[in-house]
C-alpha cells in the first residue's frame, strides 16, 4: 500500500500535469485503445507508440493511422524516432503545422538491435554531433509545442552517454528529460540505476528530470522520487495488464481522487481488483481495439499479447488462458469472460511485481566502426540516414 505525496505539478512546456507521470511509449501496446483505457483511471501525460519520422513524412498508412488520437485524449502526445537530422525536422514540422500533437518527444532509449544496428535509439547519443544537430533542429521546428527525449544511460557500462546528452538536451531548449536507468545491453533485465536518474537531476538543472525503469507500483514510484529528486516519473512495463495504476499513482502523487475505471475503488488504497473487475478492464480494453483498427479480428487478435499480463497471478486455468488467446470475436471473448469467477479476490503478491519479458544483457547490435569516435564521419551520416526505418510502431 503506497501513501500520499504532496508532489508538485509538473509543468512541461506550456502542458501543466496534476500528477507527474507519463505513460511510457511501448511498440505494439500504447495505441489510442490503450491509452484512453489508462486515462480511464487516472491523470497524467500518455504517450504513443513510437513512430518513425521517415515512415511519417511519407505517409504511409500506418503511421498516418498511429499519429490519430480520439478526441478524448488532451494533450495529445507522439513519440517520433529518427536518425537523419532533416528528416526528424520535416516530421516535427509536419505534426506541427497540421496541428496533429501537442506534444513531442524523440526516442534516444530503445535498445532494440534493428534500431540500434542503424545508429538509432540507445546508440545515437553516442555521436554527440548527431545527438546535438536532431535535438536542435526538432526543437526549432516544434515552435511552441512542447519538445522533449527520453533517453537510457548508454550502449554499455563503457559507453555511458546520459549526461553529456541531458547537458546538450538541455542547451537545445528540451521541455523535459526522460531517463531510463538502464544501458541498451542490459535491455530490460537486472534493476534499473535509480543513482543515475539522481545523478542526472543533479547535472540538468533548468528543465524537469523524468525518472524510468522498474516500477511496478505507486510505491515504487513515490520512492524513485525521494531517491533521486527526479520531478516525475515515467511507466512503461509495470503498467500492462494493470491500467488502474494510473489510479493508484494519482493518488500516491496527491493530484486527487483517481477516475472510475470499470469499478468504484477507494481514494485511498491501492486497487485491488477482484476477477470480475479484471475481466471487465480486459473486455473495455477489447472494445477499444476494435474501435481504435475499426476491425474487430484485427482487434482480438492484438488484445491475445495482453492475456497474462492482466491474468497474472489469478486462478485463471490454462485451458480458458489458451481460449482467451484464440479467440476471435468480441462474443467469444464475453462468454470465456462470463465463466470466470468474477468474486475471486485479488491475490496479492503472484499479482503484483515485473511484467513483461526483461531479457538478457547482450552486446548491442551497432553500425560498423560506430563506437571508433563520438563524432560521425560524413560517410557513415549518409549510410546511417539511409538506413532509417520505414515502419513505425516498433
Amino acid at each position: 500500500m503506497s501513501t500520499s505525496l504532496a508532489a508538485k505539478p509538473l509543468s512541461i512546456g506550456g502542458i501543466e500535469l496534476t500528477v507527474p507521470v507519463v505513460l511510457a511509449p511501448m511498440a505494439g501496446i500504447t495505441n489510442t485503445a490503450f491509452r484512453r483505457l489508462c486515462r480511464e483511471y487516472g491523470a497524467g501525460l500518455y504517450v504513443s507508440e513510437m513512430i518513425t519520422s521517415r515512415a511519417l513524412v511519407e505517409r504511409t498508412p500506418e503511421s498516418m493511422r498511429l499519429i490519430r488520437h480520439h478526441e478524448s485524449e488532451t494533450p495529445r502526445s507522439i513519440q517520433l524516432y529518427g536518425v537523419d537530422p532533416k528528416t526528424v525536422r520535416e516530421a516535427v514540422t509536419m505534426l506541427v503545422a497540421e496541428d496533429r500533437a501537442d506534444h513531442i518527444d524523440l526516442n534516444f532509449g530503445c535498445p532494440v538491435p534493428k534500431v540500434t544496428r542503424k545508429g538509432g535509439g540507445a546508440a545515437l547519443p553516442w555521436k554527440l554531433d548527431l545527438f546535438r544537430e536532431i535535438v536542435e533542429g526538432a526543437v526549432q521546428a516544434a515552435g511552441k509545442v512542447p519538445l522533449t527525449i527520453k533517453m537510457r544511460k548508454g550502449i554499455d557500462p563503457e559507453h555511458l552517454t546520459y549526461l553529456e546528452a541531458g547537458r546538450i538536451a538541455e542547451g537545445a531548449g528540451v521541455a523535459s528529460i526522460a531517463l531510463h536507468a538502464r544501458t541498451a545491453s542490459e535491455f530490460y533485465s537486472g534493476h534499473a540505476d535509480w543513482s543515475a536518474i539522481r545523478a542526472l537531476k543533479e547535472t540538468v538543472t533548468d528543465v524537469p528530470v523524468l525518472g524510468n525503469g522498474d516500477i511496478w507500483s505507486a510505491e515504487d514510484a513515490l520512492r524513485m522520487v525521494a531517491e533521486t529528486g527526479c520531478d516525475g516519473v515515467v511507466v512503461g512495463r509495470g503498467c500492462l495488464g494493470k491500467p488502474w495504476l494510473f489510479g493508484d499513482l494519482a493518488v500516491a502523487f496527491g493530484g486527487g481522487p483517481r477516475h472510475g475505471g470499470s469499478a468504484a475503488y477507494s481514494t485511498t488504497d491501492d486497487i485491488q481488483p477482484n476477477l470480475g473487475e479484471v475481466a471487465r478492464a480486459y473486455k473495455r480494453h477489447a472494445e477499444l481495439l476494435v474501435e481504435f483498427f475499426e476491425d474487430e479480428g484485427r482487434a482480438t487478435r492484438d488484445i491475445r499479447k495482453h492475456v497474462a499480463w492482466y491474468f497474472k497471478g489469478y486462478a485463471v486455468g490454462g485451458e480458458t488462458r489458451a481460449a482467451l488467446a484464440m479467440a476471435s470475436s468480441l462474443d467469444e471473448i464475453d462468454q470465456l469472460l462470463g465463466g470466470l469467477d468474477h468474486d475471486q479476490p485479488y491475490p496479492g503478491a503472484p499479482a503484483e511485481g515485473q511484467r513483461g519479458r526483461a531479457g538478457t544483457p547482450k552486446t548491442p547490435s551497432l553500425p560498423d566502426r560506430w563506437l571508433d569516435s563520438r563524432e560521425i564521419a560524413e560517410g557513415m551520416r549518409a549510410e546511417v540516414a539511409d538506413a532509417e526505418l520505414h515502419n513505425s510502431g516498433g
